[in-house]
C-alpha cells in the first residue's frame, strides 16, 4: 500500500508537471505568434544573384536587425537594377537596391522610384574579359555579353558617351548572367559585364586552373564618377509610409555597420545564404564591397547620405548619353531624411 500510494502520488505530480510545461510551451507559442503578427512583412530585391556584396541584408536579417525594427524581410534576387524598378512599379516587392546610372534613366523615363539612401558609394562596375582593354577605344568591334536589364546598359553608354564614341561602336550579346562567364571562356563574347567586388575574383577562381587571366577595366577609371548603388523604394511609399522606410533604413545601416565591422561572420552569413559561394569567396566578395562603401567621403559625412552635387553630377553624366523625355533634378532622384 504504501509503494503504491507513492508511486501514485508521483505520477499525479508528474501529470501536473507535465501539464505546467505545456501550458508554458503553448503560452510561449502563443506570445511567438502574436510577435510574427506584429511584424510587417515585406520583401527586398537584390539587383543580382546573391553575392557578397549583399551580406549586410542577410546580416540584418540573422542578428534580428528587422526584426527589431518591425519587419519580416524576404529577401530575393533578381536579373538587374531595370528588373527591381519594374518590380517595384508593378508592387511585386516593397524595396530594393539599384545601380544609380539606372535609376536616373528610369525616372527621366517616367518611372514612380526614387532613393532614399546610398548603398554603396562608388561603383564596382566595368567589364572583365580574358584579353587586356585598357582604353575605351580598344573596345570598337568587340562583343559585350549582357542581359537586357544589367546597369551596363546604361552605363557603357554613358562612358562612351563621356569620351566622345557611340554606343555603336560596341556589339550587345543579350545574355541571362548565369551564362556570362561560359560565353567569356568559349569565345562567344569578347568582354562581359563584371563587378570587382564580386565577378571578378570568382572568374580568377574559374580560369586560373586553364592558365588564363582575368582582365577588368572599371568604368570608373573610365571617367564614371557617380554614385553605386541607392536603397529605393516608389515615391508614394516614401511620401504616405516615411516612418516605415526610416526603420528599414536605420535597420539596413545598423547591418551595414556590423557587416563590415565582422567580415568573416558576415561572409559566413552570407554563404548559408547562397549554395553557390564558399566562405572564402564570399569574404573575398565582402571585402571587395567594403572598399566601395566605407569610403573617404562616407567617413566624412556619415554613411547613406547623399550630397546634392554629387547626385547632379550622376544625373548630368546619364544625361550626356540618353535623351531625358522630362528633365530630372536632385530632388527627384533622391528623398533626404530617412537615414539616422
Amino acid at each position: 500500500m504504501e509503494k503504491f500510494g507513492f508511486e501514485t502520488v508521483f505520477k499525479m505530480r508528474a501529470v501536473r508537471t507535465l501539464g505546467c510545461v505545456l501550458a508554458l510551451l503553448a503560452s510561449l507559442a502563443l506570445s511567438i505568434e502574436s510577435t510574427q503578427e506584429n511584424l510587417k512583412s515585406i520583401t527586398f530585391l537584390t539587383n543580382y544573384v546573391f553575392i557578397g556584396r549583399h551580406a549586410p541584408f542577410f546580416v540584418g536579417k540573422e542578428k534580428g536587425f528587422y526584426r527589431e525594427a518591425g519587419f519580416d524581410i524576404n529577401i530575393l534576387p533578381a536579373t538587374g537594377s531595370a528588373f527591381v524598378i519594374t518590380a517595384l512599379e508593378g508592387s511585386q516587392a516593397d524595396y530594393g537596391m539599384v545601380e544609380a546610372a539606372s535609376l536616373v534613366r528610369a525616372i527621366a523615363q517616367g518611372a514612380s522610384v526614387k532613393a532614399f539612401g546610398v548603398y554603396m558609394d562608388q561603383s564596382t562596375s566595368g567589364l572583365a574579359s580574358l584579353e587586356p582593354y585598357p582604353t575605351l577605344e580598344s573596345l570598337t568591334g568587340k562583343t559585350v555579353a549582357a542581359s537586357l536589364t544589367d546597369s551596363a546598359r546604361v552605363i557603357l553608354p554613358s562612358v562612351l558617351a563621356e569620351g566622345q564614341l557611340n554606343e555603336s561602336t560596341i556589339d550587345w550579346l543579350t545574355a541571362d548572367p548565369g551564362v556570362y562567364f561560359s560565353l567569356l571562356l568559349s569565345d562567344r563574347a569578347d568582354l562581359v559585364t563584371a563587378a570587382s567586388d564580386s565577378d571578378v575574383p570568382t572568374l580568377q577562381r574559374i580560369v586560373e586552373p586553364r592558365g588564363r587571366t582575368v582582365h577588368f577595366s572599371s568604368f570608373a577609371d573610365w571617367g564614371y564618377d557617380v554614385y553605386g548603388y541607392f536603397l529605393v523604394a516608389r515615391s508614394d511609399r516614401l511620401k504616405l509610409r516615411q516612418e516605415e522606410v526610416r526603420a528599414f533604413a536605420t535597420a539596413t545601416a545598423t547591418a551595414v555597420d556590423y557587416a563590415i565591422t565582422h567580415p568573416e561572420e558576415a561572409a559566413r552569413i552570407m554563404a548559408r545564404y547562397s549554395p553557390a559561394l564558399d566562405e572564402v569567396t564570399a569574404l573575398a566578395h565582402w571585402k571587395g564591397s567594403i572598399s566601395a562603401m566605407n569610403t573617404a567621403a562616407v567617413q566624412h559625412a556619415g554613411y547613406g547620405i547623399a550630397t546634392q552635387e554629387r547626385l547632379q553630377r550622376s544625373i548630368d553624366f546619364v544625361g550626356r548619353a540618353f535623351e531625358f523625355k522630362t528633365q530630372v533634378t536632385p530632388n527627384d532622384l533622391y528623398a533626404h531624411g530617412f537615414l539616422p
